[in-house]
């Protein structure tokens, strides 16, 4: 786990030093060593820096960037190939030989043998870039899920064209070299949702190279065309066997418990923190540490439940706990921590830097196991409301906004100055959506009605969108689900959507800001397609109980540890924002120059924040949070709305 960061094109001292306070904005991501290449005096049209965070081979001679004297291939890598053994012991049998014990060799050597095609076969998380002189072009390549963010953009210097890469946004603003303009819909995409859903970042002219994709740049000519790798399986893949789903998440975990330095398990209490405790603790590996966060607020505690499950799994546990007052100390340090801006990152980052304060520096998390195995409301919900949509096609969309907002009114009460943006506030965009299951389900997660979206911002900041997407991506997304199971398409949605643009992202740099690494062992590529290729039944009836997980890896438990209702792990925000945060976050959201700043409408922002305050029914803090984050750090990376592109 690791910062990277590069140019590709012409390389002078302007240039060399731009990369150099690219570098330095990541050291948080590795604080063990760090390492340019080529060195100052040398020419060359390719330039690496990395950062890193040792975790597996110690030694000096596994730093990067990292060089094949046979091919004279350069790398610098971010992340953990899972299967570098199995791979190392390939490549030796090939007549490959090794140095040291890093994967990172073992990737290099991959690529000798295999090519770009090496990507197919790794099995882990990860970004990464590969100087090649005898192509004289560099690979960039992204794990299949996306968990490790490889950032690039392209600035034109004296006439020609010069790629830079990075594994953090922040880190391509630091280089002095881009502007610090907001791209239109990815802001668009953010105020739908709370995050950007989309390989645009919200800076203008920086994207981020899609999961499971690679790209070749010359380094003649740089420019950055993406191709696909790794797909989501189709409907008529061949189907799997739970005897082969079982071994591939056993294998996930034991390959995941591989590190040099202290790991733990996140342990929240659910059936997704307890599975991946469960089987790290059947692959016996040593003594397992677990974590898990305690709340004063009774209703957000469940370290009672998560010490249950330790005690029966045998774990050594440790409870941390987060007061308000600890929560309000650290908020500057949490926000800065945003790569991008995220209403619901902070919980990472206040549980990785209370693991990592506790001498941790690995950590496996229980991430994905309600999106590919139905844990969430969405599975049932969702088809039901899309046949009451279609049912009601015939009906003109007027009339059933009108219906909709009456039921509204005789759910929630009277409405406050700004009506519910909640369930039932939503019910007339959500039978407008005449049946679509991905405008569905991007009604169901948005945040805010459309008739409020359009109060907020202007309406030219929306267009080229609908549903908090981009047209082409409501267009992917369409077809990619389209002879799908209702309850496999929504699986398939979460992962394109929720994991791998919000959870992940978040999951990255919240806990890379404190240099502890965090994987992921459910979202292993192999146990994805494996569970996608099961029958829907098998794999997700009954509805919300994640019974397949349970049975798979809770086998060995009381089962009435797990009969309780659903909760996932959230901080107690809206009390706070109503509290000891209310001063701040009052300040900020009703700053006419900050909203404007950022492409918002002042009197909507401080009329929602007023409602709010006043307990308007309808208005989650999740409402309030998005926009406090968005303008927060919008004033503190300096970057507001512009012009045309």
């Amino acid at each position: 786990m690791c910062g990277i960061a590069g140019a590709v094109g012409g390389i002078d001292a302007e240039l060399r030093a731009a990369l150099q306070r690219a570098h330095a904005a990541q050291a948080h991501r590795g604080p063990d060593a760090e390492g340019l290449w080529p060195g100052p005096g040398e020419r060359e049209r390719v330039l690496f820096a990395h950062r890193r965070l040792a975790i597996l081979d110690l030694s000096a001679e596994a730093n990067q960037p990292m060089r094949d004297d046979a091919s004279g291939c350069v790398i610098v890598f971010n992340g953990e190939i899972y299967n570098f053994a199995a791979l190392r012991e390939e490549l030796r049998a090939a007549g490959r030989s090794f140095r040291t014990r890093s994967d990172t060799e073992v990737l290099l050597a991959a690529y000798a043998q295999w090519g770009d095609d090496c990507v197919r076969k790794l099995r882990g998380m990860y970004a990464f870039a590969l100087y090649d002189p005898r192509r004289r072009a560099v690979l960039l390549a992204r794990d299949p899920l996306g968990e490790k963010p490889l950032y690039w953009t392209l600035v034109r210097r004296n006439g020609s064209a010069v790629l830079l890469f990075a594994s953090e946004l922040r880190s391509l603003l630091a280089t002095g070299m881009v502007d610090r303009k907001l791209e239109p819909k990815a802001l668009a995409s953010y105020l739908w949702h709370g995050f950007v859903c989309s390989d645009r970042s919200l800076v203008r002219g920086i994207e981020l190279l899609p999961a499971g994709s690679r790209a070749s740049i010359s380094i003649d000519a740089p420019q950055c065309k993406p191709e696909r790798w790794w797909h989501l399986p189709e409907p008529e893949a061949p189907r799997s066997s739970l005897a082969t789903l079982r071994a591939a998440l056993e294998q996930s975990v034991r390959e995941q418990l591989v590190s040099d330095v202290p790991l733990g398990v996140f342990l929240s209490g659910g059936i997704d923190s307890s599975a991946v405790a469960s089987l790290a603790a059947r692959a016996g590996a040593g003594a397992v540490h677990t974590f898990t966060i305690g709340f004063d607020e009774a209703a957000y505690d469940e370290s009672k439940i998560a010490r249950a499950v330790a005690s029966a799994l045998g774990t050594t546990h440790r409870e941390i706990r987060l007061t308000e007052q600890s929560f309000t100390s650290g908020l500057d340090g949490a926000l800065r921590s945003l790569d991008q801006p995220s209403f619901d990152a902070l919980n990472t980052y206040f549980v990785s830097r209370a693991v990592r304060e506790a001498g941790i520096t690995v950590a496996l998390a229980g991430t994905g196991g309600d999106e590919l195995f139905g844990g969430y409301r969405s599975f049932a919900e969702l088809p039901k409301a899309r046949k009451w949509a279609r049912r009601l096609r015939p009906v003109p969309v007027s009339l059933l906004r009108a219906a909709a907002g009456l039921a509204a009114r005789m759910k929630t009460g009277a409405a406050g100055e700004v009506p519910p943006q909640t369930r039932w506030g939503k019910l007339g965009d959500l039978l407008a959506t005449r049946g679509s299951l991905v405008a569905l389900y991007q009604v169901a997660y948005g945040l805010y009605t459309q008739r409020f979206l359009a109060e907020l911002a202007p309406a030219q900041l929306f267009e080229g969108t609908a549903y908090g997407l981009e047209l082409e991506r409501l267009d992917r997304l369409e077809r990619g689900i389209q002879g799908h199971d209702a309850r496999a398409a929504i699986a398939r949605l979460e992962l394109e959507s929720f994991i791998g643009q919000r959870l992940l992202r978040d999951g990255d740099t919240a806990s890379m800001a404190v240099s502890l690494e965090v994987r992921v062992p459910l979202l292993d590529s192999r146990i994805v397609e494996n569970a996608s290729a099961l029958p829907p039944t098998v794999r997700f009836e009954p509805l919300g109980r994640k019974q397949l997980l349970r049975d798979l890896a809770l086998d060995n438990l009381d089962k009435a540890l797990f009969e309780r209702q659903k909760s996932g792990f959230v901080l107690p925000i809206e009390r706070w924002c109503r509290a000891s945060l209310a001063g701040e976050v009052g300040a900020l959201l009703t700053n006419a120059a900050a909203c404007e700043a950022a492409g918002l409408e002042p009197a909507a922002v401080a009329r929602l924040w007023r409602a709010f305050s006043a307990g308007a029914p309808g208005l989650y803090w999740s409402r309030i949070w998005s926009l406090y984050v968005l303008l927060w750090w919008c004033r503190a990376q300096k970057v507001e709305i512009g012009g045309a592109a």
